[in-house]
């Protein structure tokens, strides 16, 4: 089945160029685009695409806060989003917002396809460009013990439960024990989610 994709871009010319060399893919679907903020919230409800790729510099409502909309309402929709800035606040506030991936401009379509495919499968994607001295440093008063912060780091970093128990010389069942303990801790429910949160607290390399 297709990845339906809709792109919310302002400029006229980035946006259909971007729309015409993502429906080349053979996987991928173009279904709609926006050139403003609550374009691309009625597009996002009239449309449900899997995945919408979103320029954090909407006018009127710019990408933080159509993803803290679409967010509020439960939206099934992956956010991706797409900037010039790969900067610390700007990363974190999209993540914080609901996006579930962040391309920089510059990046290869190569790599926006990549992206648009991962955060379709429910997996966090950041722009090789955006280093771990960009992203949000720790923050004190983690409510994770020291051994739930190893696993959560390990976790985030893409690794499986035996191989993070071979690393930290416990079991894959402690492992799963402990996954299920900082979910519950954290109120999350997803690898991904665990992800975004690891990124925040600068547990995680990526």
């Amino acid at each position: 089945m297709a990845i339906r994709v809709a792109i919310a871009e302002d400029q006229r010319m980035v946006r259909e160029l971007l729309a015409t060399l993502l429906a080349r893919e053979p996987d991928f679907q173009v279904v709609g685009e926006a050139a403003s903020g609550r374009e691309a919230l009625e597009l996002a409800e009239r449309l449900s695409p899997d995945v919408l790729v979103l320029d954090i510099g909407l006018p009127d409502l710019d990408g933080v806060k159509v993803a803290r909309t679409l967010r509020k309402k439960a939206s099934p929709v992956k956010l991706l989003a797409l900037s010039v800035h790969a900067e610390r606040h700007f990363v974190r506030q999209m993540l914080d917002a609901g996006a579930d991936g962040y391309v920089v401009k510059s990046s290869a379509l190569r790599e926006l396809v990549q992206a648009i495919r991962a955060v379709a499968m429910g997996k966090l994607y950041l722009s090789p460009e955006i280093t771990r001295e960009a992203l949000p440093a720790g923050e004190e008063g983690a409510p994770l013990a020291s051994r739930e912060r190893q696993v959560l780091a390990l976790l985030a970093d893409g690794k499986r439960s035996s191989d993070i128990g071979r690393e930290l010389h416990i079991s894959p069942a402690t492992v799963e024990a402990h996954r299920r303990n900082i979910m519950r801790k954290l109120g999350l429910h997803t690898v991904a989610e665990l992800t975004k949160y690891a990124i925040r607290k600068g547990l995680t390399s990526l």
